[in-house]
Order: C-alpha cells, then sequence, then structure tokens
C-alpha cells in the first residue's frame, strides 16, 4: 500500500501541466489510432511524469512549495522505489504500442534522474538543466508522442514534418519553465541549485518568458501558414488571450511588490496556461 506521503509526492494530478505536448501531437496524428493514444496517455501522464515527480522529490527533499504541493510531506525511501517501479511499468506498458517508444520512454526516464541525482543534477547548471527540460518536456516528448500514435517505430526520425511543431513544443516549455522556479529562488540558492530564472532574476524571468513565447507565435504563425491554415493561428491568439491577461497583471503585481512572485501566482498561471492550450489543442484534434 501506497503512503499518503508518497501519492502526494507523485503529484498524479500536476501531469495536467504537460499535458498540452501530447495533445499538440494527437491534433497531427489524423488518422488518430484510438487504443495507442489511450495507452501513451497513460504511460506519459500516469507512471512516467509522476515517476520523474517523485524521484525529483526524494533527492530534493524540499521543505517549501513546489510545483502541486504547497506544503509537502517529508520524504521516505518509499519514493524512491515506487518512483523506480512507476517508471518500469511505463516502459513496459510503452513496449505494447513498439520497441522504439519504450526506449524513447527509458531515455526520457534517465535524462530525468540526471537531472535530480546528486552524482550529475543537471539542475544545478542554469543553461544545461534549462535546455534539458525544454527539450525532453517538449520536442522529445512530442516526438515520442508522435511515435507511438502512429506507431511509425524509428521511421519517425526520418519525417521533417514532425521537427517543426517538436521546435515549437520545446520553445512553450523554454518559454515557461523558468516562470516555475520564480518562487523558489531562495530555496535553490540555499540548495546551490543556480536555475536560469534565479540568474535572470524576478523581472528578467517575465521578461524572458514574454520574449520566448513571442518567438514561440511567431513560429506558430509561420508553422500555420506554411503546413496548415492561418486561421489556426488566430484561434490560438482567442485561446491564450487569458493567459495574456494573467501575464501582465502578474507582471504588474509584481513590479509593484516582488512578494507577489509567489507559489499561488505561480500555480494559477501554470493552471491557466496549460488548460488554455489544452483547450486549444484539444479543438485542433475535433474540428
Amino acid at each position: 500500500m501506497i503512503t499518503s506521503s508518497t501519492l502526494k509526492h507523485l503529484r498524479i494530478p500536476f501531469s495536467i501541466f504537460l499535458l498540452p505536448v501530447f495533445l499538440f501531437a494527437v491534433a497531427n496524428a489524423k488518422p488518430l489510432t484510438i487504443p495507442n493514444a489511450i495507452i501513451a496517455f497513460i504511460v506519459l501522464h500516469l507512471f512516467i511524469y509522476p515517476a520523474s515527480n517523485g524521484f525529483n522529490s526524494y533527492f530534493d527533499k524540499d521543505e517549501g512549495s513546489i510545483g502541486g504541493l504547497k506544503n509537502p510531506p517529508k520524504v521516505t525511501k518509499e519514493l524512491y522505489w515506487v518512483s523506480l517501479v512507476f517508471d518500469a511499468l511505463g516502459i513496459l506498458l510503452a513496449a505494447f504500442i513498439n520497441v522504439w517508444f519504450a526506449l524513447m520512454v527509458l531515455l526520457y526516464g534517465l535524462i530525468s534522474k540526471a537531472y535530480s541525482h546528486p552524482s550529475i543534477r543537471l539542475k544545478k547548471y542554469p543553461i544545461i538543466s534549462w535546455l534539458t527540460v525544454g527539450i525532453f518536456q517538449g520536442g522529445f516528448t512530442y516526438m515520442a508522442a508522435t511515435s507511438a500514435l502512429f506507431d511509425t517505430g524509428f521511421a519517425i526520425w526520418q519525417e521533417p514534418g514532425v521537427y517543426i511543431p517538436a521546435l515549437l513544443s520545446s520553445l512553450l516549455l523554454l518559454g515557461s519553465y523558468p516562470m516555475t522556479q520564480i518562487y523558489q529562488h531562495e530555496e535553490d540558492r540555499k540548495r546551490g541549485d543556480i536555475t536560469i530564472s534565479l540568474i535572470a532574476g524576478i523581472r528578467g524571468t517575465f521578461i524572458l518568458t514574454a520574449c520566448l513565447f513571442v518567438i514561440g507565435l511567431v513560429g506558430f504563425y509561420i508553422y500555420y501558414k506554411n503546413d496548415r491554415i492561418v486561421q489556426d493561428f488566430y484561434a490560438l491568439l482567442v485561446f491564450m488571450l487569458p493567459v495574456f491577461l494573467y501575464f501582465n497583471y502578474w507582471f504588474v503585481e509584481v513590479l509593484k511588490n516582488k512578494k507577489a512572485a509567489n507559489f499561488k501566482h505561480t500555480m494559477r498561471f501554470n493552471a491557466l496556461s496549460s488548460l488554455c492550450l489544452i483547450a486549444y489543442f484539444s479543438y485542433l484534434a475535433l474540428y
């Protein structure tokens, strides 16, 4: 029986924040293989992402708020072993789709462990950790999901059409990830984890995110103008309007008082941006 503490640190509901990348792949997978989509969703969001959360929590041993947990309980050795079991189950289930998807899931798990394990701890290197998260939670996950949805295996890497949406997925993560670190500066500094947000500072994190989102929007415009219909880009602007409004409101509050860069605002922003993107990619998948 898994204890309450371990379940909380797995942060399974928090995986919803990474659902947009998977839905982007689903929106581009037409015709869609429904059984593969269901299995791939379970693999990523119920096993692999929670395993990564739990492994990360075990070695971080956070005392302050973390993503999805305002007051994290103390970690136990059980969390370490459960995270490994979740990883193994996710890989085995992925193999039911194809071996290549299973290998990509395995690689994702290894990278996520290198991110937090003290012997490597990519997390303490600001640029490397930022790029690692952006690439593997973004473009790499898009490629892995597409490999599963189309059941193409290695051939997915030979399809030029997947690289632009994969790049756009990474841009989304590179832009949003620093915002998830903005309230943890003090705790990261104490642990010696020099994050990209810590280097940029609170105001700089907002500016960095804004710049990357603008670059991402330009990328989506070019992508839709060349490969789809430009109306899909305008739909993106409509769906993301609440995010832009909240982002600017939050930035104004931070300019007045840096204490506004806190857990509450971060979780609201993460939830809002994820839900708006989920709604947008769901719209693309359904029409």
